[in-house]
């Protein structure tokens, strides 16, 4: 049988990313946290971190990461009936896109967090690779642009995010007075989000585009407005975020051929307990109010990713 407090501080090293402050969050002196570890490493026979370069679980380390989570959610199950437990506010580890974080996303869950005392820790990860953060055991649930669900995981299709190729006018009038074409996106910097943001290389690549072609990189879903109002660039914003400079005149829209939409899946465990269950219920519920529907989704041609 596992020892649940030799799990517990392979947890905290990790999520607080270091074992000074694993042993702060727990409590504990730096010196007893390094010896559960070891002590751990010891029982099983194989290592659970590596220490170097950089601090982080070995595979072995993710499995047990994985499953500690997963206990703590179905021991939150059990609270009401068994308050020895511990407390009753319950840590969701979540990977999503920095687009939805950006738009919908809090408004949307916000009401659900406060109801159920959920503290949510937030993982970032561009919606093409999110799902790799649950193959690896790090997060409990993901919000991502996959259909196919991982081994112990579960699928739901929560609709779909427009996204608007905008600029500036004067930076259109400068670069795409005839449209988008081959020759205008040639030489109109782009701005990307990041290296592993490929919705901006798709639309190009319709227009028979391949890399290198001229873009910014910026890691910031709002920097990319900024950088767009600033006319630094053209770029891909999600709707809700492109509609207030459009509306101001900041900002105006460049045709694409054909709509640009990226549908969002929720992925969660299977054995994720009850709290996994009630958010992806409403989830469902409330992402008509902010997305666009399963059917619009499926309708509108979604780029593929």
């Amino acid at each position: 049988m596992l020892d649940y407090k030799l799990l517990e501080a392979l947890s905290a090293v990790i999520d607080q990313g270091g074992f000074e402050r694993g042993a702060n969050y727990l409590g504990l002196t730096q010196s007893a946290v390094s010896q559960r570890i070891k002590l751990l490493e010891a029982r099983l026979g194989q290592p659970v971190l590596v220490r170097s370069p950089t601090l982080g679980p070995t595979a072995l380390g993710k499995r047990l990461l994985n499953h500690a989570q997963q206990v703590r959610l179905l021991e939150y199950d059990l609270i009401d009936i068994v308050p020895s437990l511990g407390t009753d506010e319950q840590r969701l580890r979540i990977a999503l896109n920095a687009d939805s974080l950006a738009t919908w996303w809090p408004l949307a869950v916000g009401p659900f967090s406060q109801e159920h005392r959920v503290l949510l820790d937030l993982v970032v990860q561009d919606q093409t690779t999110a799902l790799q953060r649950m193959r690896d055991g790090e997060v409990a649930a993901c919000l991502c642009s996959t259909p196919r669900a991982v081994q112990g995981a579960r699928v739901v299709s929560l609709g779909g995010m427009r996204y608007m190729a905008v600029a500036t006018p004067h930076f259109i009038k400068r670069y795409f007075p005839e449209g988008l074409n081959a020759d205008s996106l040639s030489e109109a910097p782009g701005i990307v989000f990041g290296p592993d943001d490929r919705l901006h290389h798709r639309m190009v690549a319709q227009y028979h585009i391949a890399p290198p072609f001229p873009h910014h990189i910026c890691p910031s879903s709002q920097g990319v407005v900024q950088m767009t109002v600033a006319g630094l660039g053209y770029a891909l914003l999600p709707e809700h975020q492109a509609r207030p400079h459009l509306e101001s005149g900041a900002l105006a829209e460049i045709e694409t051929p054909s709509p640009v939409i990226v549908p969002m899946y929720w992925h969660y465990w299977r054995q994720g307990g009850q709290l996994l269950s009630s958010l992806t219920s409403y989830l469902s519920e409330q992402s008509p109010n902010w997305l666009l529907s399963v059917e619009e989704t499926e309708r509108g041609s979604p780029t593929p990713l």
